[in-house]
C-alpha cells in the first residue's frame, strides 16, 4: 500500500531519532548531534552520526530515517516498520481505501502541478512582459544567481495565463482550483487567476517541494502581498518562507534567524545568512516556532526597532514561554530604527547585520523589558501589578524547574529596578538562624511517609526509591520496614487498612508521629489528587537524597533512558535534573527549613 507523504512526514516528526537509535547504540553528544559506534558493522571508534531527521555511517555508508533504521536493524519490511513506529507515536496507519488512494494521487499530482506552475512563472519573468518585475528585483540588489535559486517569477497581467501555460502539461481546471492557482469565477464566469500582475515567490516545504506562492504587486494595488489559499499541500500556520534552504544551512552550523518578509530572507541569504526564514505575512505561530526549534535549539527572532516591533517581540515572547524547555530557547535581536534586514544589508553589508545578531539578547534577559515597558512603575499599585505580570509570565513555562528559574530572575530584576537613583534601597532582610539539619531531615522523612500512608497505591511505584533513602533512625525506619512488610502480603492497597494494620502491629507511636497534622503538605491529605500525591512524594524523596546521590541517580536514569527510551526513565531523569538544579539554587534547604519550622 502506498502511504501519503504527509503521513510519513508526521511519523518521522513524532519519532525522535536519538531515542529510537539509542535503544541499540550508545549515543554520545557531538555538538548539536549524536554519534556512536555503528550498529550495522563492527568498529572501535564512532563513525555513525545521528542528525535531526536522518542518520549516516561514514564507515559502512548506512543511511536513512526512522523507518529505514527499523528495517535495517530488525530485518522488518516497510509496512511492518511503519506500523510499529506509528503505534509508538500514537498514529493510525491510513487504511488502503479507494478514497485514501485517490487523495495520495491528488497530492502527488498537486506537487507536479505546483512545480510546473513555478516553471511557468519563472519563464514569464524573462519575457518582455516580465521586464518590470525583473527590473524591480534587480533594483532591490538581487543577483541573477539569487533570482534563479529562489525560483522567482512573474504572474501575467493577462487573465487565464496560468491555465494556458499549464494546459500543454495536461493540467485541468479542477487541479488548478485545488492547488490554489485559480479561484472560482463569480456569476457563472470562468475561474480567474489567483495571482494577477504580481512578482512571484515560491514557498517550499522542508524537502524543497513547492507547496504555495506569494505574490507582490508592483503598483499601488492592495494588498501589497498575497499568499496562496489553504490547500491540501499548504497550511499557512505551519509554513516558513526559506525553510528548505535554512534547513541545509543550519545543518552546516549557520545561525537560524526569523525575520519579517520575503525580501528580507532573500537579501540575507544572498549576504551569507543562509538560515534566515520568515512567517507568511503574520506573526509567528506555535507551529512555526516548533519548526524553528527543529532547526536549532536557539533561533534568533529579529524585530524592528519601533513600537510595532516591540509589540511583535512581546507577542513572540509570550508564545515562546508556553513552549520553552531547558533544551530550547530564543534570542531576540532589534534592528536600528527605520531599518529592516534588506535595507540594512544593502547599506552596510553583512557586517551591519552581523552586529545586530551579535547584540541579540537571550529571552531571559529581554523578557523583563518586554513586560515592564520603557518606564518603571511609579506607584505601589503599578509595582504590584507589574510583579503579578512577571510572576504570571514565568508560570506559563511548562517545565517547573525552568519556570522557577525565570521567576527568580524576573523578580530579582524587579527588586533591582525599584532602587532607582534618589530612592532609598529596600532594607536587607534579617536572616533567621538556620534550622537544625537533623530536624529538617526528620520532617522531610515524616512528610514522605505520611504521603504513602494516605496514598498506599504509590508504594509499588516508589518501593525501590524508598529503599534507597537514608532515613533517620527511629520511627522513620520502623515505618518504612512496616510498609514493606505490609506491601509484600496485601492485595488491596487501601489507606484505612494500612493504618489499621500499623495500629495493631506495634507501630502506633510511629504512626502518630508520621500523621501529626502540623506541617504536613497537601499531598499527605486524603483528598489530594493522585498527581498531586505522586509529585509530592517525589519532591520529598529528592529533598532527602544528597547531591552526590542525586547526580549518580541522574546518570543511571540517563543510561536507562538511552538504553530503553522508556517514558518512566525519561520522567525520572527530568525530576532528578530539576532536583539537582533546585538544590544548587538553595531551594532544597529553603523547603527543608519550611518543613522543619511549620507550626
Amino acid at each position: 500500500m502506498a502511504l501519503s507523504p504527509s503521513f510519513l512526514d508526521e511519523l518521522r516528526l513524532r519519532t525522535p531519532l536519538p531515542g529510537l537509535i539509542g535503544r541499540r547504540a550508545r549515543l554520545t553528544r557531538s555538538g548539536r548531534n549524536w554519534k556512536a559506534c555503528c550498529p550495522f558493522h563492527n568498529e572501535k571508534s564512532p563513525s555513525f552520526y545521528v542528525y535531526d531527521d536522518h542518520y549516516h555511517c561514514f564507515g559502512c555508508g548506512a543511511h536513512g530515517d526512522a523507518v529505514s533504521f527499523v528495517m535495517q536493524s530488525e530485518g522488518a519490511g516497510f509496512m511492518e516498520a511503519v506500523e510499529r513506529l506509528a503505534a509508538e507515536a500514537g498514529l493510525d496507519v491510513p487504511k488502503p481505501t479507494p478514497e485514501a488512494a485517490a487523495r495520495d494521487r491528488r497530492a502527488r499530482d498537486l506537487h507536479a502541478v505546483m512545480a510546473a506552475a513555478q516553471e511557468a512563472f519563472t519563464r514569464r519573468l524573462h519575457l518582455p512582459e516580465g521586464r518590470p518585475a525583473l527590473d524591480y528585483l534587480q533594483r532591490r540588489g538581487l543577483t541573477p544567481e539569487t533570482i534563479r535559486a529562489f525560483g522567482l517569477g512573474w504572474a501575467s497581467g493577462t487573465r487565464g495565463a496560468i491555465a494556458a501555460d499549464l494546459k500543454p502539461e495536461g493540467v485541468e481546471t479542477a487541479q488548478l482550483l485545488e492547488a490554489g492557482l485559480v479561484r472560482e469565477g463569480e456569476g457563472g464566469e470562468a475561474p480567474r487567476d489567483f495571482f494577477f500582475g504580481r512578482v512571484i515567490f515560491p514557498i517550499r516545504d522542508r524537502r524543497g517541494r513547492v507547496i504555495a506562492f506569494g505574490g507582490r504587486t508592483l503598483g499601488d494595488a492592495q494588498p501589497k502581498y498575497v499568499n496562496s489559499p489553504e490547500t491540501p499541500l499548504f497550511s499557512k500556520r505551519r509554513a516558513l518562507f526559506g525553510l528548505d534552504g535554512a534547513k541545509e544551512a543550519a545543518f552546516r552550523g549557520a545561525r537560524v534567524i526569523a525575520v519579517e518578509g520575503y525580501m528580507d530572507v532573500i537579501a540575507l541569504h544572498q549576504a551569507g545568512f543562509g538560515a534566515a526564514v520568515a512567517p507568511l505575512g503574520t506573526a509567528l505561530t506555535a507551529e512555526q516556532m516548533q519548526e524553528l526549534w527543529r532547526l536549532t535549539p536557539e533561533p534568533v527572532l529579529c524585530f524592528d526597532g519601533d513600537a510595532a516591533g516591540a509589540r511583535a517581540a512581546a507577542r513572540a515572547a509570550e508564545l515562546a514561554l508556553t513552549q520553552l524547555a531547558p533544551e530550547r530557547t530564543l534570542r531576540l535581536a532589534t534592528l536600528p530604527a527605520g531599518e529592516d534586514p534588506d535595507t540594512l544589508v544593502g547599506k552596510g553589508g553583512p557586517a551591519a547585520f552581523q552586529a545586530v545578531l551579535d547584540a541579540a539578547q537571550p529571552l531571559s534577559e529581554a523578557l523583563f523589558t518586554l513586560i515592564a515597558g520603557g518606564r518603571p512603575p511609579q506607584t505601589p499599585e503599578a509595582r504590584a501589578a507589574l510583579r503579578h505580570r512577571l510572576a504570571a509570565a514565568a508560570a506559563t513555562i511548562p517545565d517547573k524547574a525552568l519556570a522557577s528559574e525565570y521567576r527568580s530572575m524576573l523578580l530579582d530584576r524587579f527588586f533591582t529596578a525599584r532602587a532607582r537613583p534618589g530612592q532609598k534601597p529596600k532594607p536587607p532582610r534579617i536572616a533567621r538562624a538556620a534550622p537544625d539539619p537533623g530536624q529538617a531531615r526528620s520532617e522531610g522523612a515524616r512528610c514522605a511517609l505520611a504521603i504513602l500512608i494516605r496514598h498506599p497505591w504509590l508504594l509499588p511505584q516508589v518501593e525501590e526509591a524508598l529503599a534507597l533513602l537514608d532515613l533517620p533512625e527511629g520511627p522513620a525506619t520502623r515505618l518504612r520496614n512496616a510498609l514493606f512488610a505490609w506491601l509484600s502480603g496485601i492485595e488491596t492497597l487501601d489507606s484505612a487498612a494500612l493504618i489499621d494494620h500499623l495500629a495493631h502491629t506495634g507501630e502506633s507511636d510511629a504512626l502518630a508521629w508520621a500523621m501529626r497534622p502540623e506541617g504536613l503538605p497537601q499531598a499527605a491529605q486524603a483528598e489530594a489528587q493522585p498527581k498531586e500525591a505522586e509529585e509530592g512524594w517525589w519532591h520529598f524523596f529528592l529533598l532527602l537524597r544528597g547531591e552526590a546521590d542525586l547526580i549518580e541517580d541522574q546518570r543511571a536514569a540517563e543510561r536507562d533512558w538511552i538504553a530503553t527510551n522508556d517514558p518512566g526513565a525519561a520522567l525520572r531523569l527530568q525530576r532528578l535534573t530539576e532536583a539537582i538544579a533546585a538544590q544548587r539554587r538553595g531551594e532544597i534547604e529553603a523547603v527543608a527549613d519550611t518543613a522543619a519550622t511549620s507550626p
